[in-house]
């Protein structure tokens, strides 16, 4: 194997991190000036609720705050999916490799 797979890989981590960390930034900003929240709470909630963890410490008390919210989940699940997806993919190649050697 040439690498071409692995490096294939990396690049589609690199992508899917800089797409999770542009969704945090957007999360940040609409929950600062929607919800009124510090930047750092802002910031917090989107990560705690891209996540999925959900603490329930700062929840959302606006119509749109919520609604928001609600597909921000949707779009945490998916970004997991896809960083479950590409290590598990990774992990295979790796053991495709050492069966070869």
């Amino acid at each position: 194997m040439d690498g071409s797979e692995h490096r294939h890989i990396k690049n589609q981590f690199r992508l899917a991190g800089a797409v999770a960390s542009i969704i945090i930034l957007i999360g940040t900003i609409f929950y600062h000036f929607v919800e009124k929240l510090s930047w750092l709470d802002s910031f917090y909630f989107s990560v705690i609720t891209l996540a999925t963890v959900g603490y329930g410490d700062i929840t959302p008390h606006t119509d749109a705050g919520k609604l928001f919210t609600a597909f921000y989940v949707i779009g945490g699940i998916g970004i997991i999916g896809i960083f479950a997806n590409l290590l598990i993919r990774r992990a295979g190649l790796n053991r495709r490799q050492r069966r070869k050697k």
